[in-house]
């Protein structure tokens, strides 16, 4: 398993296989990670624990656990943390597929 820092919290690379990809991500509280969008990458997104504020949109959805949505290409979204959260993330394996819109860290 592969462990990622991040200024929001951290991402476990779970699986990497040829046409999927599986995270576990660690959203922090007050925390939220840039507003992107991905040209090709689908992900679907799974709450484990805590409440994670999905932006998707210009809407702000609040996902508990065993909510999930998926995320399509071009859908301009964000996850913040509501409460510390912990969710799932599988995706296809674009890992480098992401347009930052706006990040509160100075990434771009």
């Amino acid at each position: 398993m592969q462990i990622i820092n991040k200024p929001w919290g951290k991402e476990e690379i779970l699986a990497v296989q040829d046409k999927y990809v599986v995270k576990r991500l660690h959203m922090t509280k007050g925390k939220r990670c840039s507003l992107q969008y991905h040209e090709h990458k689908t992900e679907t997104i799974y709450v484990l624990s805590g409440v994670l504020l999905l932006h998707l949109d210009g809407q702000v959805i609040t996902m508990r656990p065993g909510d999930f949505r998926t995320i399509v290409p071009g859908e301009v979204h964000r996850m913040e943390g509501g409460e510390d959260a912990i969710y799932l993330e599988s995706s296809t394996t674009e890992l480098d597929d992401v347009v930052r819109v706006e990040d509160d860290y100075g990434r771009e």
